[in-house]
């Protein structure tokens, strides 16, 4: 059953509220007509659920109100600015996996390599991170000042500490040093600039105590509730990425918390229910059934959360030219989203991950604003597993699974690989056989991969290509990689710089504590 619905009234108010005290520095104004404050909205149990369900909507839908209603962050348009939505033009978009052929400002120079300090879709990915950790950490210091008792208190304050960790992970991975600040901020006070190792070290400290020491369930009630599993997974992948954010490997220390999260009873999703196959069950309208792969899920509903981002986006962006909508289940195509065709290349006949459509494409890209140039793919679907749509076909109810089991199988194969002590071998080819394929060496190659073949569009990819030295070397080449003008990619590396994004000019006017990241310069505004 969906649990997070979009919020109104006092409550939601205060959580909007939130924002403004420690997303000053943003220079972002969360808005709301019925503005009240969070001490007295916080009168009882339900007015805890709903505050906390406002943070969870961050992650969700552009603000309080549905798609059609205002965005919670004025000066950004609500469906483009979306957090999930933001992620994928971060992670998938400047990849070998995907381009977008819009002419929607600079959406063409994330595959291009070539974006700016005033890039707006930057800043408003930047902006939702931000703003979904203010309102956590005013949650949390509301929640802890509260004379308000119930027994679910201290579980509903460390959901919250997920949530914020997640946000800080994103915001490690995607810009390094960055503004922070945590529920003993001072309100209304610019934050200072963490460095990306000691935020690194903030968040293996949080995320340790949240998997030894709170009120979190083991497993989620609902694939879209925060759990010690949930924990567990964010530190396994702080630990993977360790030698990016900090220049120390920690595999040693990803295999143990990967060793304790697969004894947690999830699984891979191996039986189908009905029309499609079991990997694809994980990305249709009815989703949220499948508990025991998906560990942590970012809710969709066509009535009761609905955005123009996270799988609307997907979907509707996946969908276009020839191509029937109602195989997708939605009303129309939006035209925009496809792959390289060296990615489409890392899949064999008789893969069941092969979920592509490619009748009326061809595979080349010779022109990324041309929607039939490459293929297209229908991995995410607002389809049930019966072969029905989703409530309605101009929203989904496909949820969007930002942590599975497959993951931390393949997880576990790289740290194998890598040097540490766990069986990544046999993780590694589960995670085949339910593709349909034999079995695979366990080297650092395969891997790779691999990782592309099962996570494509769960926004992972350019992470990975960071972390095995793909991203900006020129040894690893894809259609239109780092320029504009050669169809095959740049002959050269791309600069070091652009393994971060940077941090939006508009901020650093905004607080004279932070410092551009390297090799950034600021830009004339677009």
């Amino acid at each position: 059953m969906k649990t997070v619905k979009y919020i109104i009234g006092i409550v939601a108010a205060a959580a909007v509220l939130s924002a403004t005290s420690c997303v000053k520095d943003l220079n972002v104004t969360p808005i709301d007509p019925n503005a009240n404050t969070a001490d007295k909205a916080l009168v009882d149990e339900a007015s805890f659920q709903n505050f906390l369900a406002s943070v969870y909507l961050g992650y969700a839908t552009s603000g309080y109100y549905g798609a059609n209603g205002d965005p919670s962050i004025s000066g950004l348009d609500g469906g483009a600015s979306q957090y999930i939505r933001g992620l994928y033009h971060h992670s998938e978009l400047t990849t070998d996996e995907s381009v977008c052929g819009w002419n929607d400002q600079t959406i063409k120079n994330f595959h291009w390599m070539n974006w700016t300090t005033s890039d707006s879709f930057i800043y408003a990915f930047y902006s939702r991170i931000f703003m979904v950790v203010g309102m956590a950490n005013e949650f949390i210091r509301e929640a802890k000042a509260s004379p308000v008792e119930f027994a679910a208190k201290q579980q509903l304050i460390d959901e919250a500490r997920v949530l914020r960790a997640l946000a800080y992970y994103h915001a490690i991975d995607n810009f390094g040093n960055v503004p922070f600040a945590d529920e003993t901020a001072i309100v209304g006070q610019n934050p200072d600039q963490i460095q990306r190792a000691d935020l690194y070290a903030w968040l293996e400290t949080e995320l340790k105590d949240l998997v030894d020491n709170s009120a979190l369930p083991a497993k989620g009630a609902t694939t879209s509730r925060a759990s010690k599993a949930a924990a567990k997974f964010l530190l396994a992948k702080l630990y993977l990425n360790a030698e990016v954010y900090t220049g120390t490997a920690a595999y040693d220390k990803c295999a143990t918390v990967l060793t304790d999260l697969m004894d947690d009873g999830f699984s891979l999703h191996t039986t189908s229910a009905g029309t499609y196959p079991a990997y694809q069950e994980l990305f249709l309208a009815d989703n949220d059934k499948c508990t025991d792969e998906i560990i942590f899920a970012i809710e969709q509903d066509g009535v009761n959360t609905t955005s123009y981002g996270a799988t609307n986006y997907i979907i509707f962006a996946s969908t276009g030219g020839e191509m029937d909508p109602e195989a997708a289940g939605i009303s129309s195509g939006w035209g925009g989203i496809r792959m390289t065709p060296e990615f489409y290349n890392k899949f064999t006949d008789g893969d069941a991950r092969k979920l592509f459509y490619t009748a009326t494409q061809q595979a080349s890209i010779d022109d990324i604003g041309e929607f039939s140039n490459g293929y297209a793919f229908m991995k995410f679907l607002n389809k049930t597993s019966a072969g029905d749509n989703g409530k309605e076909k101009g929203f989904v109810d496909t949820d969007f699974p930002m942590m599975r089991y497959a993951d931390v199988l393949l997880m576990a194969a790289e740290c194998q690989a890598r040097g540490a002590s766990i069986d990544g071998a046999s993780a590694l080819n589960q995670v085949r056989s339910r593709a349909g394929l034999g079995n695979l060496d366990c080297t650092l190659p395969n891997i790779i991969d691999e990782r592309a073949r099962e996570l494509y569009q769960e926004c992972w990819r350019r992470s990975d290509l960071i972390r095995f030295g793909l991203f900006t070397s020129a040894s690893y080449k894809w259609q239109w990689k780092g320029s504009d003008t050669n169809i095959n990619g740049t002959d050269t590396d791309i600069p070091a710089y652009r393994t971060l994004f940077p941090i939006p000019d508009s901020d650093l006017l905004a607080n004279s504590k932070l410092k551009q990241n390297p090799g950034y310069v600021v830009e004339a505004a677009e």
